[in-house]
């Protein structure tokens, strides 16, 4: 085994106590304080605040059309569309109400519906929005802001989006393991952001080369009297948003400079008054795998064939919106193979295909499929190797002798898909699933399997593997709903049992994420209530 730094040995140490395991569970709760649940939504008390128009039933955009790059006209930079691309990213989806107990769905799926992300908006140059930094208020779709900028500090036609965590609202249920689910979260979020912009014609792009620290700096996350007795906000990513093809560069150095001459207001609420438990190796995780400045560098993507049809013709909204994470499955319906071929090819990492045209990093997840029910398809096990540059590391690490290894015959040719092994697997994969049987009620499952190398030099690559993960998880969410069915990611599996029933030995190669598609059992006895129905305007 190569002997990896300081940095990298506590991330190491983080990941392994947090496995699950067939003989115990990651350290979390005793028991959940249910009278202090983290508050749903952060806001900040004092910041003036911009009520946004409600858009989204006005998006007539196609859900087919949003991966055909030049497809519609983009829209022009206003506070209109700001409100569409937040209604339909970190905004609400619908109320579910049972009996007196109503909470929020949003856009953007989280794990436990605990929502840690947060969005801020940094603009310059629109009618009716101040220059500065903007927290959105996704209850009130409002955008609160935080800071007013003297001076413009972006380009024409450009704005950003931050994305943060407030760590606290996993951790309160889910203890240590909960870092992972963060990143995860933050992942879903970033392709949900990207999906959300493609349906009023923007562009996205990942800002790789600024730190944690300079991030947190412009949101305002540094600002201690702000949050002092208030859960903190640890920042993730920050994303530029062209409404052109125009490539100016965004200057960090102005944009900083103008966050630290501007005028700070607002002071952020606090989610839980009390925290019965506290678990300091998140503290510890944070600041091994925090970021530093570093160079832009250029995703080496393999030039994959136009996506495979899809029959879908429902518009993105209305998907968008309807995307649910399935509690239960049916356990009988089967999907065409064609829907299933199409779901898979749609996570291939296309540079020039939403949302893997806005992430700067080489590709590091393949998955592990356990087909259930997919017509012309015998059940077993699969692997779809997203990254053929890896294939012959993960072949090898995937050490069983009787995996095949074979062609799938009637998959594209161009989908790297093989089969292993032939066999019934739903009691398998629902075990591995922390024995939930929505592993094996499904159409089919998976695990999403990375290669850990690129994080013993970097250790800040740990997070962006989770969020390669979340991505594809969302990727998979949309895919169902416009088959007619439904998906579910999955948080808790048995982490080394998986390793072992693939064979894998060395510690190059780890389980991130399960997820599984079917079609799901709806329960009656919720109602559901229109987005922002409790909103007078």
């Amino acid at each position: 085994m190569v002997e990896m730094n300081t940095t990298s040995d506590t991330i190491r140490h983080y990941h392994d106590i947090t496995k699950h395991t067939l003989r115990r569970y990651a350290a979390a709760a005793e028991a959940l304080d249910w009278d202090d649940q983290p508050e749903a939504f952060r806001w900040f008390d004092g910041a003036p605040k911009t009520d946004l128009p409600l858009i989204a039933d006005r998006l007539r955009t196609l859900y087919i059309d949003l991966y055909q790059p030049g497809k519609g006209v983009p829209r022009p930079l206003t506070l209109d569309n700001i409100g569409g691309l937040l209604e339909l990213s970190f905004g609400i989806a619908a109320w579910k109400q049972y009996g007196d107990t109503r909470w929020a769905l949003r856009c953007n799926p989280s794990s436990g519906n605990l929502h840690a992300e947060e969005a801020y908006v940094v603009c310059n140059d629109v009618k009716g929005l101040a220059a500065g930094v903007h927290h959105y208020l996704g209850r009130d779709h409002q955008l609160e802001q935080r800071c007013r900028f003297a001076d413009a500090a972006l380009p024409a036609n450009t704005l950003l989006i931050g994305i943060s965590s407030i760590q606290w609202r996993e951790v309160w249920k889910y203890g240590e393991r909960a870092y992972r689910y963060c990143q995860l979260d933050t992942g879903h979020a970033i392709a949900t952001l990207r999906y959300a912009a493609a349906t009023v014609g923007w562009k996205v792009k990942i800002l790789d080369q600024i730190s944690d620290q300079q991030l947190a700096t412009l949101l305002g996350l540094d600002r201690d009297a702000d949050f002092s007795d208030a859960e903190t906000e640890h920042p993730d990513v920050l994303l530029k948003i062209s409404t052109t093809n125009e490539t100016t560069g965004v200057a960090l150095d102005t944009l900083l400079a103008a966050a630290a001459g501007g005028e700070w207001q607002g002071r952020a609420n606090t989610l839980s008054q009390r925290h019965m438990y506290e678990w300091p190796i998140i503290e510890t995780v944070s600041a091994a795998a925090e970021k530093p400045v570093t160079k832009t560098i250029t995703a080496a993507h393999h030039d994959f064939p136009t996506p495979l049809p899809s029959p879908c013709i429902l518009e993105a909204t209305l998907l968008i919106r309807r995307r649910r994470s399935a509690q239960a499955f049916d356990g009988r319906s089967a999907i065409g193979s064609e829907a299933f071929y199409r779901m898979l090819d749609m996570t291939l990492p296309r540079q020039d295909t939403p949302p893997w045209d806005c992430t700067p990093w080489n590709d590091n997840v393949n998955l592990i499929l356990f087909v259930h029910r997919v017509e012309g398809l015998q059940p077993g096990l699969y692997a779809l190797v997203r990254n053929p540059d890896t294939f012959d590391s993960f072949k090898t690490a995937l050490s069983r002798e009787q995996f095949q290894w074979q062609d799938v015959d009637g998959c594209p040719p161009h989908l790297p898909l093989y089969t292993l092994v032939n066999a019934n697997g739903r009691n398998l994969a629902a075990t591995l699933a922390c024995h939930q049987g929505i592993a094996g009620q499904s159409c089919f499952s998976l695990a999403m399997i990375a290669d850990c190398d690129s994080m013993k030099k970097d250790g800040w690559q740990y997070r962006t593997l989770y969020w390669e993960a979340g991505m594809i998880g969302q990727v998979l969410y949309l895919e169902a709903e416009a088959t007619g069915i439904q998906g579910t990611g999955i948080g808790c599996y048995f982490d080394d049992a998986v390793h072992e029933v693939l064979g894998i030995q060395d510690e190059r190669w780890q389980d991130l994420y399960h997820f599984t598609v079917g079609k799901g059992v709806h329960d009656g006895r919720i109602q559901t209530i229109a987005p922002y129905a409790h909103l007078a305007r």
